[in-house]
Formats: C-alpha cells, structure tokens, sequence
C-alpha cells in the first residue's frame, strides 16, 4: 500500500453550524474542501441580506451556513448537503448557495467514484516522445492522482498548477466535441519548478474511449473545485 492510501484519521467537532467529520490533522484534509465562512455578527444585520425584510421577535434570522451572511426564514429556507465543509447532515443554506451545493452534489455522488475508479491513458511525462500505458486514478483520500504502468507516479493534487482537457471535434455552438486527453502541469514539493505530463485515450479497443472521457469530465470538475477552494 502506498503512503497516499493510508487512512486518515477523523474527528467529530460541534460549530455553531452543525456536526462535522474532519480529519484530526489540517494536512490531512480534501484538496476539494472549504472553511466554514465566519457569520456576519447580529448586530450587523437588522434586515434580511435577500429581501431587506427586517428582524423582529416574529420574523427571526438565520445564517447561511455556506456564506455565512443573515437571511430571514423565507430566504434561507433549505437544508442542503455540504460535503465540502465536511458536514455530517444537510445544513441551511441561502437560495443561491443551495443552488452551487446542489450542483456539487453529482460530484461527490458520482464524479469523484469515477476518479477513484481510474482510467487507462497513454501518459507522456515533460517532452519525452515516449508513452507509457498507464491507470490514473484519485487516490481513496483524495489527495493525490495515482498513476500505474511499468513506471509508478502519485502527484499530490494540492500541487497542480493547470489542466487542461484536450478535446477533438467542434460545431459553432461548441457541440459533438469529446474529452480525449489532458496537460497537467505540476510542482514538487520543494521545488518551484513546474513538471508536465500529457494523458491520451488510447485508440485500441481495449480501451475504453467512454470511461477515459467520463473519467477526463470528472477531471475537470475536479479542477474547478480545487481552483475555488484555493481562491478562498
């Protein structure tokens, strides 16, 4: 077993927010997380941040627990799955971080099994001319991309600097094009230089075209949420 696979040990803590399941060590945590947002203070809010409602013993405030920001009842309404946060169950959320969670919910639902579960590229490392087969995969604890051939790669997914997803086909409303390689570009830890490895689908039947652009989808959903949680 590899040093990326070993388990991460995990702790139950109580926020203001709600229950919570979060690594016992910071290093240890999802490249895809978020921090919980400070609240906006009481005494900041007298109207609801949506509707300009006013507070009052009747109507009462609530936090979003994804923005942090107050609303009234009627705008912050929903109970939605935060896994980013690390959230044990669905907390309250505004109308349009409910929205953005919602739509994280067929990552962590389906894209993130998709990655775990790999793909077969051909692999070439920097500007070598040569090609490994390899199976790329995101390791179990999410924090590093795992490639197996005769040679063996875990690039820490915190390090990544680009990807960029290589698609072939195109209509003028951007139709009919599919995934069938990527460039990521990489650091080493300790190093300030940026290392390239290119993924191609390979085009012999034992490949499967369909799994590697699912699995290049995923990818790059992935990479979105990473740029996000870095730009927190």
């Amino acid at each position: 077993m590899s040093g990326c696979e070993t388990c991460d040990a995990k702790k139950l803590v109580r926020s203001p927010s709600g229950l919570r399941m979060v690594p016992e060590h910071r290093s240890a945590r999802s490249p895809f997380g978020l921090d919980e947002p400070p609240w906006v203070p009481d005494k900041e809010c007298p109207r609801c941040m949506q509707c300009d409602t006013k507070f009052d013993f009747i109507t009462r405030k609530h936090h979003c627990r994804r923005c942090g920001k107050c609303f009234c009842d009627k705008c912050c309404s929903k109970k939605v799955p935060l896994p980013r946060m690390c959230f044990v169950d669905p907390v309250r959320q505004c109308a349009e971080c409910a929205l953005i969670s919602q739509k994280e919910t067929e990552f962590y639902d389906k894209q993130l099994k998709v990655l775990m579960n790999g793909a077969t590229f051909f692999v070439t490392p920097g500007t070598s001319d040569k090609s490994e087969l390899m199976v790329c995969r995101l390791s179990n604890n999410q924090r590093y991309l795992v490639l197996d051939g005769d040679s063996h790669y875990e690039i820490e997914i915190i390090q990544i600097s680009t990807v960029q997803i290589l698609t072939e086909g195109f209509t003028p409303g951007g139709g009919n094009t599919r995934a069938i390689g990527m460039i990521l570009q990489y650091k080493v830890p300790g190093s300030e230089e940026l290392k390239q490895m290119k993924f191609t689908a390979g085009e012999d039947f034992s490949c499967n075209k369909k799994l590697s652009a699912s699995w290049l989808a995923a990818m790059h959903k992935a990479t979105k949420l990473l740029y996000e949680s870095r730009d927190q």
